[in-house]
């Protein structure tokens, strides 16, 4: 499952969100400690509507995104390193503010999304900074005990991510891969994660949701920190989830909006970390499945089960397109659609598939 942690300044719509995402009822609560509350989300997918409608399983399981949100009064990036929720978080949404309110003051005094953007990034930076100066004080001191070549090569990857955040930019802009990033992966640093801003704007704007880019100068902080921004009105989002779903759909309709903002925040997180689905179809269960892009076959029957890798023979595939163009898996293997395919084999998006293994 996809993880991804919320962060916003208090007054943002932060919170709202999250309960919506998640269908939460009550807002995460401050204990003495910073905590952090979780919730699941369903990714939307049209395709495995379609799929649902043709196998009529007995169950659907969609791909899900699990979101994290600090209870309320604990924000600042400090906090975020002690909890696990947002260590092992995946990505990092930025809640940020583009709606005025007077009812609801901004903690800042004004409404300036590229000015709240910048302040998180430098919090985020400046936690990250603490981590790495720690950690080079320990490699340092394990240097003069034994010197290995190991440490050597750690003690100049964390230099190097020294030298970026000492220079105002984040570590997901260093552009480390590789045996690089694995050596990181460790800390969890919190300015390595991708980022993904949420605008919360007000009514009035909604019908620029879709082009949240238009917003002075948010396209150009976006590419400074390296993160992608998709717009949403947590006001309206609360109307739509009081509606049932055609209500809904005609809503947005009428609003000139494809889909909700929600959806459209769940698709968007599921895309920033470069995860596409493969289905599984059939009597009792068509299912979505969430893997990395370009996993090979083998690989990503481990998703379903590790019994499933370990006897990976074949691979059953055929696209889904072809198969609801098609009507059944019969017709796809009759017109010579339904390949089989190695362990070698890179997935790709909308990929119907069943592995043939050995018990």
């Amino acid at each position: 499952m996809l993880r991804a942690g919320l962060i916003g300044l208090p007054q943002s719509g932060k919170t709202t969100l999250f309960q919506l995402l998640t269908s939460a009822r009550e807002a995460p609560r401050a204990h003495g400690k910073a905590e952090a509350h979780v919730g699941v989300s369903r990714v939307p997918d049209e395709r495995l509507d379609k799929l649902t409608a043709m196998f009529n399983p007995r169950r659907r399981v969609p791909a899900t995104v699990e979101f994290a949100d600090m209870a309320a009064g604990r924000s600042d990036a400090t906090s975020l390193e002690d909890v696990a929720a947002y260590r092992n978080a995946d990505a990092l949404l930025h809640v940020v503010r583009a709606f005025e309110e007077p009812a609801v003051p901004h903690p800042r005094g004004s409404i300036d999304p590229v000015r709240d953007v910048r302040s998180m990034e430098d919090e985020l930076i400046l936690a990250d900074l603490g981590v790495v100066e720690r950690r080079l004080d320990r490699l340092g001191r394990d240097m003069k005990k034994n010197p290995t070549s190991d440490l050597r090569i750690e003690q100049s990857v964390v230099e190097r991510c020294q030298a970026a955040l000492e220079g105002g930019s984040s570590l997901r802009r260093l552009g480390l891969s590789g045996d690089d990033a694995r050596r990181l992966r460790g800390f969890q640093l919190l300015s390595a994660k991708p980022l993904l801003l949420v605008v919360n704007v007000s009514e009035d704007a909604v019908g620029t949701v879709e082009r949240v880019e238009a917003i002075p100068g948010l396209a150009e902080v976006a590419a400074v920190t390296g993160a992608s921004a998709v717009g949403v009105c947590a006001r309206i989002e609360l109307e739509i989830a009081a509606l049932d779903p055609v209500d809904a759909a005609a809503f947005l309709a009428d609003l000139g909006l494809q889909q909700s903002g929600l959806d459209r925040i769940i698709r968007a997180a599921y895309e920033l970390l470069g995860y596409i689905s493969f289905f599984t179809v059939g009597e009792d269960e068509c299912r979505a499945w969430s893997i990395p892009r370009a996993t090979p076959a083998q690989e990503a029957a481990g998703a379903i089960h590790s019994d499933i890798q370990r006897g990976f023979i074949r691979a059953e595939v055929v696209t889904c397109d072809r198969l609801l163009a098609r009507g059944s898996l019969a017709a796809c293997r009759e017109h010579g659609e339904l390949r089989l395919e190695g362990k070698e084999y890179l997935v790709a998006d909308g990929d119907v598939i069943n592995f043939r293994h050995a018990t």
